[in-house]
């Protein structure tokens, strides 16, 4: 009972939450969705670094980061809302254009993210380094169509 109750709680903020996201100004959205996507590059530098060999391996460390990472890559599109193509952004207008591409690829990042932050639950390094590599390209797939540079 407890968790159906937190379970419709969440929802219930979560569906508020978009409410008022979608009422706000389009320059607060390309700051929230740059913000978001900041917090993404933050956090999956060091667990590419790791995966190079340009930073040791910390279980504990990847675990956090991946977590953050899976997290916090769910939250940028929804600050791609109509009037958001202009201003203080590096979005290209074919994201308006080709929508459903654009949400498709923000799925697939997100079921890599996902992956990624399983993997480094299970501490095995090797795992880790191939699933921040698929990871890594399901953001590039976005960033070499969608964003300029």
């Amino acid at each position: 009972m407890r968790k159906s109750m937190a379970a419709a709680l969440g929802a219930l903020a979560l569906s508020m939450g978009l409410i008022a996201l979608a009422q706000t100004k389009p320059e607060d959205l390309i700051k929230y969705r740059r913000s978001a996507m900041f917090l993404v590059g933050a956090n999956f530098g060091p667990l590419a670094a790791m995966a190079q060999g340009k930073r040791p391996y910390d279980k504990d460390a990847a675990i956090k980061h991946a977590g953050i990472v899976a997290y916090v890559s769910k939250l940028p599109v929804e600050g791609f809302a109509p009037g958001t193509d202009t201003g203080d952004t590096k979005a290209k207008p074919e994201i308006w254009q080709d929508l459903d591409d654009f949400k498709a690829k923000m799925d697939k990042m997100n079921q890599e993210t996902a992956k990624l932050s399983q993997v480094a639950q299970n501490g095995d390094f090797e795992t880790l380094k191939a699933q921040v590599g698929e990871t890594g390209k399901a953001c590039k797939a976005c960033h070499d169509k969608y964003r300029n540079k």
